[in-house]
Formats: structure tokens, sequence, C-alpha cells
């Protein structure tokens, strides 16, 4: 079944079988829980699920994995956000003292949301993405990555795609789940270019001399921008897209563009003739001009949601939800083949709701197996939940979860390591 085939109206019959045989429980349970080296630190967290006819349950928390397992089959939640680990459990927030219930930590997480470019793209608005715009998610995601690495020094980095149009990314470095309200700000502020509602023209402003981030975010830029601008959204090609570009160049160089675009009317000799032209104004300027990086940038540089990035109690989306209006699952973005992610290949519920169903060579035998099983029941129920997933086009993204999670592991054995020798020095 294509995911075009994908029916919201059977979301209530699909979402018990996805809950029971196909969420990655043990996975999500690993990840929240992060070596259980903190006491508390699962139950702690806060969920929230979004019910049916758009019910929202907040504050929610669990003990166990199996609690967590139990209620979500129980609720078959449309949608699940994930929130901060409080100094309480969520769930008894009613009952704590005034003032005293607050959030203690949480993932360093991004939303990026395509409807944020609508004012620099052509082919799609709201909602709508296609394969041409899609490729600003791709910048996004490259251009973040690298920095919260090499900048910041972060090494666990979760993206996500949301189901939609658009992605998050989870910063799951125990250094980004303590920064302060502050910190996060201004590892924000850090990363933000784009400023400026819909009334704001220009958007980006360089300054001399240009930061080393910002020359490594203009070589991920320059890389797509000649197939995705130029090519995929006719920037230079289009009046009303022509009349917008111009709008960003300084007044006195705007005329003589003109001038030369009423002969010139092929969009890469047109983009040439800016470049050329901001050359010239570099080389006779006090100040550096730099109109044609700042135009890149516009209509290239991540948009972020600050908002979601500065708070720590403020909730996200969680991956594995489903997104109700496309049934697309929320998967786990493998960065090192990124410019091969398609959303739309991304597998429906409904699809692989279907797989399950098809017979598959060997079906014979572990019937066999699970009978046998039997004796140990919690043991067999996990393992034909494995190999549930594993017969769907769901498992190669939770394959690259736990891969993202066995890293994280790693790190955790250096760490305490390394603990233990600093302790056996003194």
């Amino acid at each position: 079944m294509p995911s075009s085939d994908y029916d919201p109206a059977s979301l209530p019959d699909l979402l018990p079988l996805y809950y029971r045989r196909l969420f990655p429980f043990s996975q999500y349970y690993r990840w929240l829980s992060y070596g259980g080296v903190q006491k508390n630190y699962f139950q702690n967290r806060e969920f929230s699920f979004t019910l049916k006819d758009d019910i929202y349950v907040r504050y929610q928390s669990f003990s166990t994995q199996n609690e967590l397992e139990k209620e979500m089959q129980k609720m078959n939640p449309y949608k699940i956000d994930v929130g901060a680990v409080y100094s309480h459990r969520p769930s008894q927030h009613n009952t704590v003292k005034s003032g005293t219930f607050q959030a203690l930590e949480k993932e360093l997480v991004f939303d990026i949301d395509m409807t944020d470019y609508d004012d620099v793209r052509s082919c799609c608005s709201a909602a709508d993405i296609c394969s041409k715009c899609w490729t600003l998610m791709t910048i996004a995601i490259r251009i973040l990555d690298r920095a919260l690495q090499d900048d910041f020094g972060f090494q666990h980095r979760l993206w996500v795609y949301s189901g939609r149009r658009g992605v998050h990314c989870w910063v799951c470095d125990e250094a980004a789940r303590k920064l302060s309200v502050a910190a996060r700000s201004a590892v924000t502020e850090y990363l933000s270019l784009v400023k400026g509602g819909d009334e704001t023209v220009k958007k980006v402003v360089l300054t001399e001399p240009i930061h080393p981030f910002i020359s490594n975010s203009l070589e991920v830029v320059e890389e797509y921008f000649s197939r995705y601008a130029l090519r995929d959204q006719d920037l230079m090609g289009s009046k009303v897209s022509v009349e917008k570009v111009l709008a960003l160049v300084p007044e006195d160089a705007r005329s003589y563009l003109q001038q030369e675009f009423e002969k010139e009317k092929k969009p890469e000799k047109r983009w040439k003739l800016i470049e050329a032209e901001a050359m010239r104004k570099q080389s006779t300027a006090k100040k550096g001009q730099y109109f044609e990086k700042e135009i890149m940038l516009q209509y290239c540089y991540p948009r972020l949601d600050a908002n979601v990035s500065k708070g720590v109690n403020h909730l996200l989306k969680s991956p594995f939800s489903v997104h109700p209006k496309t049934g697309r699952i929320s998967v786990p973005i493998n960065v090192s083949e990124l410019d091969k992610f398609d959303p739309f290949s991304v597998p429906t519920i409904s699809l692989i709701c279907e797989e399950l169903d098809r017979p598959r060579p060997g079906e014979e035998k572990e019937k066999l197996e699970d009978a046998k099983e039997k004796e140990d029941e919690k043991d067999a129920i996990e393992k034909r939940k494995i190999r549930d997933y594993k017969r769907t086009s769901l498992a190669k993204y939770i394959k690259y979860f736990d891969q993202f999670l066995d890293g994280m592991a790693r790190s955790w054995k250096g760490e305490r390591l390394r603990k233990s020798d600093l302790q056996k020095e003194f």
C-alpha cells in the first residue's frame, strides 16, 4: 500500500496495532532513561498525549517501560510530545507545593518548519512540501549538525523527520541536557542569522570580518544554491522573484543590474552579474559589501523556531509518533546518508500495518519457536515484537535509532571508566 493510500479516517483502527506490535518501546525507554544512572530520571519526565478530537493530556509520567507501554496501548495517542525532566513526577504536579514543581533538564532541541520559508520558496506554501523545497531541510541539517558538533562539541545529535513538513533535532549529551535557559538562548542566538518578520525586507546583514561559522555555513549553501535556487526555484527567472532579489541589493548597484537584466535573461548568467557586482563593490568599498552572500543566506539558511530551543519546559513531538494528516511516522534521519533521505518514502502507519499481514519465508519456523517460548511469556512477547517491526519498512529507521543509542552507551561507559580511574588516582 503506497503512502498516498493512507486515509486519516483509518487511524483509530491502525493505532492499536501500531502500539501493540510495532512501536519500539524498549529502544524508546533506553533512550529516555540515559543508562539509568540518575535516579528518577525517566519517572520525572513529562509526556503529553493528543487524543482523538484534539483532546490534550499533559503531565503524563511513568515509572517503568511497562507502565508507559500499557498506558499508550490503552489511550492510543494520535500524537506524542516529550517534555522536560521535572523536580517531581509530572503526574503528581497538582499535589506538590506551589512553586516547587520545576523543569530541571531537557535535551537541547531544534524545530525547523518549512512554513517559515514561505517567503523564499515558489514551489509550495503552507504545509505543502515537494522534493524541490525539501533541499532546504537538507541544508539546515548539514549546517546545524556541523556547528553543534564542531563549534559546541556535542556528540549525540538525533535528527528526526516530523512526519509532514519539517525536522527536529534532539541534542542528547549530558552537558546539553543540563543547559540553563540563558545558555540555550545563547546557543540559539549563535545559530540564528535570518531575523525579522514579514515586514522586514533584508533579513540577513553581514559585517566584517565574516565569522568562521558563517563562512562554513556559506560553503554548504554554495553546494546547493545553483540547483536549488536558480533551477528549482527559478530565483532569477520570473519578474516577481527577480524584483525580490534586487530589493536586497544596495541602491547604487540595483539600477545597473536592472539594466543588465534587460539584456541577459538566463538565470545563471544573471546571478553571475550579481556576484561580479558584489566583487567590484568589495574591492572599492571601505567596508565589505557582501550582498550576494546575504541573498544566498536569506534564501537558504536554516530558520529556527527560537522559542522551542530556548525553553527547558517546551514540548516537542516525539520520535516514532504518527502524523495524523499524512500517516507518516516521525523517523530518525541518518545524517551520513542525508542526501538520500526522501520524506515521501517514509513509511505510513497504513503501509507498515499492511506489511505485518504479508506472509514471508521462515514464518512457520517462527511459529514453532513462539510455541516453545511460551514458558517465558514476557520474553516471547518482546521477541515477537522485534520480529514484527523487522518485517516492515520501519526496520531500517529503528536500526539507525539502535546505532544512535549504542553510540551514547559507549560514551557513558567511557565516562564511567574515566571517573573510576580518577578516583583511583586519589
